[in-house]
């Protein structure tokens, strides 16, 4: 009875175990994509190319750390949902509002424009 406690003490004390090299690869893909994102300013990209590229370069960084640091790689499905789902909504929600944007300053440069 005593070996069982002192077994289950030790199972639940270990938890779950990572591979180091799993921590070393996801270090060099960051290290590379921070190059990358040093390599569009040092090529001195310019206009949409320059922003979606850092863009890019920045979502595919935060995946890695939250996949892999921040274990959502093992997580269950429904804490998954439960983060992507409300961070998909506010994105489509700001594009709506970009749109909307957009066409209220349409609106006031065509109605308001001066000698018309």
């Amino acid at each position: 009875m005593a070996q069982a406690a002192a077994h289950s003490s030790t199972h639940h004390a270990h938890g779950q175990q990572h591979p180091i090299k799993l921590y070393l690869v996801v270090w060099v893909w960051l290290f590379i994509l921070s190059t990358c994102s040093y390599l569009v300013d040092y090529f001195q990209l310019e206009g949409f190319l320059r922003y979606s590229l850092i863009l890019l370069f920045m979502l595919l960084k935060a995946g890695l750390i939250v996949a892999v640091f921040m274990h959502m790689a093992w997580e269950r499905l429904s804490l998954v949902y439960a983060i992507l789902v409300p961070m998909s909504a506010v994105l489509v929600f700001v594009a709506i509002m970009m749109l909307e944007a957009d066409y209220t300053l349409f609106s006031r440069l065509s109605f308001f424009a001066p000698g018309q």
